[in-house]
């Protein structure tokens, strides 16, 4: 296909981006779109045909009403050993993964949720976590609790040891957060020694920023399940 979009619907927003001959040409996010069909692409791209995953439900009801649109679910992903109820996002991350970087590979995607997903020489999937993310763990505090404040994840780690509640939950939610990631990172490298590790979603640079010191071969890739996703529709093209 000369030009296509394509588009992720997390649990989040939407992430979409516009394909020609095979490469990434734009991206873009937008929240949740609440129409029937969905008018959020710009005007450029709406003509265009439109491949797209989802994991929220509701949301894959509205895209299936949208013109020229094709969802890829599970199964197409050619990755082995998936189960059923796994998220096409990360089949699709692990996958996009697995040919750029080779395998085995250890994808750790942080966006609402953060997962980590393992895949070994063989493009099986080894298996994999599943957590809150950094804001949800900020929110879930603010809203489940009486008097904790909303946190925003700051720039740079605060003292470990903090002196305000700002800083005591950042810490106790980064700190801890961090220590969980490189214990599974060093125990994945204990099976797979010279493995990437590829980090994704709205907190991945952030995270490899300060897993950097004491990890190496670690990369950011912050479109990568949409890059999984447009390794896939090309590979099907050149089928046909």
């Amino acid at each position: 296909m000369d030009k296509w979009v394509g588009l992720i619907i997390g649990n989040s927003r939407l992430h979409f981006c516009g394909v020609t001959h095979n490469t990434i040409v734009a991206s873009w996010h937008q929240p949740h779109s609440q129409t029937t069909p969905p008018v959020v692409i710009p005007t450029e791209w709406r003509a265009c045909p439109l491949w797209f995953a989802s994991v929220v439900p509701d949301q894959t009801l509205l895209w299936c009403t949208y013109p020229h649109a094709r969802q890829v679910n599970l199964v197409d992903i050619p990755l082995r050993d998936k189960y059923d109820t796994m998220g096409c996002d990360r089949a699709l991350a692990a996958y996009g993964a697995a040919e750029r970087y080779g395998v085995p590979v250890l994808v750790v995607d942080s966006g609402t949720a953060l997962t980590l997903t393992g895949v070994n020489q063989d493009l099986a999937l080894v298996g994999g976590a599943i957590l809150p993310g950094i804001g949800l763990q900020f929110h879930s505090l603010a809203t489940q609790t009486g008097a904790l404040p909303q946190v925003n994840c700051p720039p740079e780690l605060p003292p470990r040891w903090s002196h305000t509640t700002v800083e005591a939950i950042a810490s106790g939610t980064l700190y801890t957060l961090l220590a969980g990631l490189r214990d599974f990172i060093q125990d994945w490298r204990s099976h797979y020694p010279h493995s990437p590790v590829v980090l994704t979603g709205g907190d991945g640079e952030w995270l490899r920023h300060h897993l950097t010191p004491s990890l190496t071969d670690l990369y950011s890739e912050p479109t990568l399940v949409l890059s999984g996703l447009v390794t896939l529709i090309e590979s099907q093209s050149k089928m046909v």
